[in-house]
């Protein structure tokens, strides 16, 4: 630690120096002679304890200290006066002084009272390091939230903490007005993401996803006072000036429609997706509603086949599925639609399809073309391959369906309610998508599956508190719970009444 002395006298300043370097060795120990010197050398060294004169000629230690704790507010004063009087002593609490010595002082109460401040500064330095330790944790625990935030509600992900508690967690308005904006970036920009992160946070609201094969997904909520297309423009440029080549290739931003709420958030982000298929446009940034549209006969053919493909689906009627989309893409060739223009509408047609094969509990990830077509022959070609996948899971997943059952998954999370069990783990076991466990749960049990399990585990729980060797603590973690405050928590909503008094209540009428 560093210890600064400021006094006008030399004699007392090196006596002081003395009592100081020999009872605490390991102090850095530096002096001032005067008010403004001290404030100089205070700008400079940055003392953690100042020993400050009140009586010096010029400038007072009353005054010196007011100008340092301008800059220096952590750092700690004795003040050292031979005026035993209460208006220093107020003026200098006042300030902020920690303690005081009076001269002459004996050489214990001096090492008494500079060992106490000294051991106080410590403490504060070892608070400020485990505050900012904490800080940093928590940053970046809500950085890892935000992007589960985003892959749950884009990408149709089931994971064990529940959306629900985690837009809680981050505090998130889910009427508020949103739009999605997806970025996509040449092949190693790994190094972009924190600093298109940072012009984010700067901008405004958002919540940002995952980097991914080249794109990286943002929802934006809107900001009262600008228009969405002005909110939209300006934040597209703050990203892309994160470039260092302006010219370079591969950068591109599509920009989805606003919606009212994050229920919708997956139609804008299909359509910033949309929108980045032609990324050779001059300007970088592209409006879903700005894409050209085809004409009225084409338009009304795709609306009737996102209707009648559910169920087609459904039946795994996949065959009629890919003549009527085949059937569909002759007709945008007929009319003559750009082929770029046609691969937008049946990419839509697409999610559709995987849309549907996600309501069944099956697993399917958002189907995208691997390149921009040229012609309607790739187009149909890359089409039949992505309908051949989404078959294929369809085929796969009824095949493993048919082997497993209600009563199989509610007998296993019986046995093993008092174990850490994940959707995802449950789903390993099982060989079931997560997603349909969930969908199962609520269709025929009537219940989610964190409800099941809780329950699972209150209904041991109950068993156990017949034994009057147990405590709370222990049947609390036996169940499954590392906390018992929150067993207790989760047994009085489940049960109407504290863990305790259910355990007295049991034994009373087992006497």
């Amino acid at each position: 630690m560093r210890v600064l002395i400021v006094d006008d006298e030399h004699v007392e300043r090196e006596g002081m120096r003395a009592i100081l370097s020999r009872s605490f060795p390991s102090l850095s120990i530096i002096e001032a002679r005067n008010g403004k010197m001290a404030i100089d050398v205070a700008r400079e060294r940055k003392p953690d304890l100042i020993l400050m004169d009140i009586k010096m000629p010029g400038m007072s230690g009353l005054e010196a200290m007011e100008q340092i704790r301008e800059d220096n507010p952590d750092t700690k004063f004795i003040m050292v006066t031979a005026y035993d009087t209460f208006e220093y002593m107020r003026q200098a609490i006042k300030l902020g002084a920690t303690d005081y010595l009076l001269k002459p002082s004996k050489i214990n109460d001096i090492i008494d009272i500079v060992g106490k401040v000294l051991k106080q500064i410590m403490l504060e330095q070892k608070s400020r390091i485990s505050t900012k330790r904490q800080q940093h944790i928590f940053q970046k625990t809500m950085s890892v939230i935000e992007t589960d935030v985003v892959t749950q509600l884009l990408f149709d992900h089931v994971h064990e903490v529940h959306l629900d508690m985690l837009v809680e967690i981050l505090g998130i308005e889910t009427k508020a007005e949103m739009f999605v904006i997806n970025i996509h970036l040449p092949a190693g920009s790994e190094d972009n993401y924190s600093k298109i992160k940072e012009v984010v946070r700067q901008t405004g609201y958002s919540l940002v996803g995952a980097l991914h094969s080249n794109q990286l997904p943002i929802i934006v909520f809107r900001t009262n006072g600008i228009s969405y297309r002005s909110q939209a423009t300006s934040l597209a440029r703050e990203i892309l000036s994160v470039r260092e080549n302006p010219n370079e290739e591969g950068w591109f931003i599509g920009i989805g429609k606003v919606y009212p709420s994050l229920d919708d958030v997956r139609k804008s982000y299909q359509e910033a997706l949309i929108s980045c298929l032609d990324i050779t446009t001059p300007v970088k940034y592209k409006f879903y509603p700005d894409i050209p549209g085809d004409n009225y006969e084409s338009n009304d053919q795709v609306k009737l086949l996102q209707k009648e493909l559910p169920d087609l689906i459904r039946f795994g009627q996949w065959e009629q599925v890919q003549v009527k989309i085949i059937n569909v893409i002759r007709l945008f060739e007929n009319n003559g639609i750009n082929p770029l223009q046609a691969q937008q509408r049946i990419l839509e047609v697409l999610w559709t399809v995987s849309k549907v094969l996600n309501e069944l509990g099956i697993d399917s990830d958002t189907p995208l073309y691997s390149y921009r077509t040229l012609d309607y022959r790739q187009l149909r070609s890359e089409t039949v391959s992505l309908l051949g996948q989404m078959k294929q899971l369809h085929t796969e997943y009824y095949q493993r369906l048919e082997a497993d059952n209600v009563e199989q998954i509610k007998r296993y999370i019986i046995e093993h309610s008092h174990e850490d069990i994940s959707l995802e783990a449950l789903g390993k076991r099982m060989g079931l998508s997560p997603i349909y466990i969930s969908k199962i749960f609520k269709e025929k049990i009537g219940v989610n599956y964190i409800d099941f399990l809780t329950e699972c585990r209150i209904e041991r729980a109950k068993k156990l508190m017949a034994d009057p060797n147990r405590s709370i603590k222990e049947i609390a973690i036996e169940v499954g719970y590392h906390e018992p405050n929150y067993f207790s928590k989760v047994f009085k909503k489940m049960v109407r009444i504290s863990p305790s008094d259910y355990q007295k209540t049991v034994l009373g009428k087992k006497d």
